[in-house]
Parts: C-alpha cells; structure tokens; sequence
C-alpha cells in the first residue's frame, strides 16, 4: 500500500488491529491507519466512552470502517478472544499493532509480584499470544507485525525496572517473531523516545520535566504523529523485517 495516498477504507481494504487505541498514540495510531486505507478495530480495556467516540467518529468518515473491541490483555483467554474477533469482524486481519502499554514505578525495594504480572502481562505477555493466535491469518494475508517498544528497553529507567525488563523482553520477541514468521510476514518494532508528557505531569516538578527534555538531542518532546508516520512506513515496507526504529529526538545516542 502506498502510505502517502489517502485511500477510503471498502470491502477489500485491509484490516488493522491496535490495541489500546481508545486515547493518546494508540488513538492517533487508528486514525491515521484509518485515513491511509485500513479498516481499524480499536481495542480498549477500561475506555470505553474514548473507545466508542473514536469508532463513531472513523464510521462517519466511511461507513462500517471501524469497530471497537474490549478486552483485559492480562487475561489469556479475553486476549485470544479479542483476536478470534477482530480476524472474524470483516473475516480478515492485515497488521497487529501492539500498542496497549502499562506504564508505572516499581522501586526494587517496593515491586511485588502483581506489577511484575500486570507489567508483564500488557506490555510483552499480550503481545505474544496475539501474535501466536493470529500468525495463520497474517501468513495468509502476508501482513505485519509492528510493536511499540519503548528507549527505555536498551537504556532502563532508574525506578522502573519491571517496565524496563517488559519492553526489553518485547525487543527480544520482535526479533525472534521476524525469524518465526518469515517469509510471509513482516515484525518490527517502534520504540518511542518522549512523545507525550506522562499523564498528571502538570503535577510533577519543572525540573523533571527539563530533564526529560534535555535527555533528547532535540530538547522537545515529539508528537504521536511521529509515531504514527513511523508504523506507517514499517506496515508499507515489504523488504524490512526484524528492526526496531527509534523515534526518540536522539534520545538513544545522548
């Protein structure tokens, strides 16, 4: 597909699943696959209300293009659900964007087993098996894979170490996924530097918003379009697998 050629999504337009698409990137993420010819299922877990207004607003645009899903990525069994349904809702599935992501400290003297799961569980486990229950469709449709990683995976975060561990592990199964899946199916990674600041940063102190900051060579934050245009390129190129694209302001080589 031509990414740079609005296309209005029909019958035979292919078909994106992203989790965690009702608010923040993951809601640019559809949008943008939405205005470059796919058919979007938004997955959500808790929202709802984002999840439906999103759907509402792509369906306006082009009828029946898009539909929301629900489903607890820490359960094994809604996350093989949420892929039987997204594959069966227009009877194709094109491209998996595993975005859906916990984000949170875990000091090492305060972690406990439940972050380690719930950290785990969403940010690497998730993927996984809905790549695993969906690999057969994928093949068939010589679609991709692309996940959203994170800097932090190769540079861990001081106080987050189960986060850290979790987008490192995801790093690992993109790579071992493009081997898996090859040659009909392609599996990259984005791996997104400061993009948005945290929710609640109005809270936090200017100092550590200035530090972030000038953790990047380009002293700003980027946008959840420079994340979408990324997925963008990585679901179009055919001769491109097994790579994580930093899209971090240079945060990786500070």
């Amino acid at each position: 597909m031509d990414n740079s050629t609005p296309i209005k999504p029909g019958f035979d337009s292919p078909v994106a699943l992203v989790t965690g698409a009702a608010r923040r990137v993951g809601a640019c993420l559809a949008r943008r696959l939405h205005g470059a010819g796919y058919r979007v299922a938004v997955h959500y877990n808790r929202s709802q209300a984002e999840a439906e207004l999103l759907v509402a607003e792509l369906n306006r645009i082009e009828p029946a293009s898009a539909c929301c899903l629900s489903a607890d990525l820490n359960n094994a069994e809604q996350v093989r659900q949420l892929a039987n349904r997204a594959r069966d809702y227009w009877q194709r599935l094109d491209l998996l964007v595993n975005n859906a992501s916990t984000f949170y400290p875990t000091p090492l003297a305060q972690a406990d087993q439940a972050q380690w799961d719930d950290l785990i569980g969403s940010n690497l486990q998730a993927p996984l098996w809905l790549s695993q229950a969906l690999a057969d469709e994928l093949q068939q449709r010589q679609g991709a894979i692309v996940n959203i990683v994170d800097v932090h995976a190769q540079r861990p975060l001081k106080g987050f170490p189960v986060y850290s561990v979790a987008k490192a592990g995801l790093t690992m199964l993109t790579q071992s996924l493009a081997k898996e899946l090859a040659p009909k199916v392609r599996v990259n990674g984005v791996a997104p530097g400061p993009i948005l600041p945290p929710e609640g940063a109005a809270k936090r102190d200017k100092e550590a918003e200035q530090k972030a900051l000038d953790s990047t060579l380009l002293g700003r934050y980027g946008c959840p379009d420079d994340i979408a245009d990324a997925v963008l390129f990585l679901a179009g190129q055919n001769f491109i697998t097994g790579q994580i694209l930093a899209v971090d302001g240079g945060k990786s080589v500070c």
